[in-house]
């Protein structure tokens, strides 16, 4: 998952490590919790790979003649980075894959994008009819705020599976040889709301009703919090 990410974004350009780790921040932040901590022994395995290089850019020029790290995305990495966004199988579809493989949408070919969300919508349907049928057998012995956030956790699922069936459409009604969609900032601008609400409060629900530092970078801790629409 981390690994995706990396790559996605030294696509893009070269950069060094507090630079990447905004960048995560900012393209995951709404969708995944994930460490800071795991940042750079990702980048190690990257690097262990052929998939990264890290070149110390030198102290020339740098307030208090530190040096800096900066990481590219090697040849090998590149084809690597394709392969991860050819993948469209059940685990892209689950809540700990989704967000972060829509968040590179724009990355992605169009017959994988929709392999994706269709796959998604269903995970969702299965899971919504799941929560009703339990609901069905277990709201008379619930208290009413534990109905409530059923209710509240499965009219979630249903928002997000039909948010899910209008990309669905709008990819299907593109012209057939595209394969690029909207950037990654307007997916972001857009859909955030949508992905944090139907993977976290929609689990809530379901549940109870079926009863290595870069010179002062690496290392610290703590983790991008996931909001709750």
């Amino acid at each position: 998952m981390l690994e995706l990410a990396v790559l996605a974004l030294l696509s893009e350009s070269p950069m060094h490590g507090y630079e990447l780790r905004k960048r995560l921040s900012a393209v995951l932040g709404s969708f995944h919790r994930f460490s800071y901590g795991s940042l750079y022994p990702c980048l190690r395995r990257l690097q262990a790979s052929g998939y990264v290089t890290a070149d110390d850019v030198g102290a020339a020029g740098r307030l208090g003649g530190r040096s800096r790290v900066v990481y590219t995305l090697t040849g090998e990495g590149k084809e690597k980075l394709a392969e991860l966004l050819g993948e469209g199988g059940p685990s892209s579809w689950e809540d700990e894959m989704f967000g972060v493989r829509f968040a590179f949408f724009s990355k992605t070919d169009a017959a994988v994008r929709l392999r994706i969300l269709e796959g998604r919508r269903g995970r969702l349907e299965e899971r919504g009819e799941k929560v009703r049928s339990a609901l069905s057998r277990t709201q008379k012995r619930l208290d009413s705020y534990t109905l409530e956030l059923q209710k509240h956790g499965l009219e979630s699922v249903e928002r997000e599976v039909r948010w899910l069936s209008e990309l669905i459409e709008t990819e299907r009604a593109q012209a057939p040889g595209s394969t690029r969609g909207v950037s990654t900032r307007e997916v972001l601008s857009t859909s955030s709301t949508e992905l944090s609400t139907g993977s976290s409060t929609a689990d809530a629900g379901r549940d109870e009703a079926v009863g290595g530092p870069e010179h002062g970078d690496e290392g610290s801790g703590g983790a991008v919090p996931s909001p709750d629409s």
